[in-house]
């Protein structure tokens, strides 16, 4: 039986995971991969293609499982689509469900109202069946029902993941806000880093880019220590997918180290040490605590240095604090920039931020920026080829040239 899917990511990641998605459907015959729209992609297969990409995707944000899609024109029709899906099939009563609704340009007000039908719907058919209904579990609920409305139709889908992909098993944990975990995978597979690249981060916070680094270098799927909802399936087949997450094959230990790390706090450090450890990764990535502006090129083959910059008071976690925010970053690119440009020579620099101003403060000119968004927080990658000279240049060009 072909089923059809679809994988949300973080906006900006669309292209980035239709590309890995195909990566896993040439694995074996029956994943389809569709067309991209804002937000994820559409896939088709059988049941087992859903486990594969829960454990192999490291950009899809959930795998959803489609049950149902119907034209609407107001909430009684949602509630009508709704009930007549066959959730039995899926789960049982005694399951917990949570119902998230998104919608855009749906000409119906309230998607509170909208959640309730569709919740009402699932728990009526129960009821009609059986004479029982699932309870609510809106925390560590068994089952997600997700639906989705656009101008004209309703789609509802059955999470086949559980809690959302980025969440690995690994992390115990974080610094301030770190970085989601399937972000910093795309982050590396849109920067074009691959196993055996040098890949430098001076401002690794809890590590989550070498961690994804480290897990990719090691062939360990990033789905390998956790559970997934489809588990709890009606028809889950335990044998199938222990197959199936015994087949991967993990990498050759490297000899030689081409992931490093650094971060001006020490604890940082000592995090991102823990968290490689809870990941599975048994060989060293050499980290060092030390200003970013302080750093020098790791390895003598220039590689990526790939890093998410901290903002506003973080960056002056040992600043001089009658600074503003602002004065601090200033001061702290331009000291940057020079290191950059001094050291790293032969290097491509890739920074994330949601600063768009960084390049500015920098006095570099970006030779390419893709937009992203971290949740709801509009972002970009801003990609700096550090060319041999660049000091000597600047230093020839008149004094208000920018």
């Amino acid at each position: 039986m072909t089923y059809s899917y679809f994988c949300p990511c973080p906006r900006g990641l669309e292209a980035a995971l239709a590309e890995e998605l195909n990566e896993i459907a040439s694995q074996g015959t029956t994943l389809k991969v569709h067309n991209q729209v804002p937000g994820g992609v559409h896939c088709s297969g059988a049941l087992d293609d859903a486990y594969r990409i829960n454990l192999h995707s490291r950009i899809a944000s959930r795998v959803l499982l489609r049950i149902a899609h119907a034209s609407y024109v107001n909430e009684n029709d949602i509630y009508d689509a709704t009930l007549a899906a066959p959730w039995e099939e899926w789960f049982g009563v005694d399951h917990t469900i949570r119902v998230d609704i998104t919608a855009i340009k749906s000409p119906l007000k309230s998607l509170e109202f909208i959640t309730l039908k569709v919740k009402d719907a699932v728990c009526d058919r129960f009821r009609d069946l059986y004479g029982k209904r699932p309870s609510v579990d809106t925390r560590t609920p068994d089952m997600r029902i997700t639906g989705f409305l656009d101008a004209r139709t309703y789609t509802v889908y059955l999470d086949t993941s559980g809690e959302a992909l980025f969440k690995r098993g690994w992390r115990q944990e974080t610094g301030d806000a770190p970085l989601r975990e399937n972000l910093a995978a795309g982050l590396l597979r849109v920067a074009g880093w691959k196993p055996g690249m040098t890949l430098f981060d001076p401002m690794c916070g809890s590590g989550t880019i070498l961690v994804e680094a480290a897990q990719i270098l090691a062939g360990i799927p990033p789905g390998a220590r956790r559970s997934f909802a489809f588990e709890k399936f009606h028809d889950f087949d335990a044998a199938e997918w222990l197959a199936i997450k015994g087949s991967f094959k993990p990498a050759p230990l490297p000899v030689t180290p081409t992931l490093f790390g650094s971060d001006i706090s020490g604890d940082m450090v000592v995090m991102t040490r823990n968290n490689l450890r809870n990941a599975g990764i048994q060989f060293e990535v050499p980290l060092k605590q030390i200003e970013a502006q302080e750093v020098r090129p790791p390895s003598e083959t220039p590689g990526i240095l790939l890093t998410n910059p901290p903002y506003g008071e973080r960056i002056g976690v040992r600043g001089d604090s009658s600074q503003a925010p602002d004065e601090l970053a200033a001061s702290f690119y331009t000291a940057f920039s020079a290191t950059l440009k001094q050291r790293f020579a032969g290097w491509q620099v890739y920074l994330f931020t949601a600063d768009l101003g960084v390049p500015k403060m920098l006095r570099l000119k970006e030779s390419r920026k893709t937009p992203f968004f971290n949740g709801a927080l509009e972002c970009r990658l801003f990609r700096f080829d550090m060319v041999a000279g660049f000091n000597r240049r600047e230093a020839a060009k008149p004094k208000d040239a920018s």
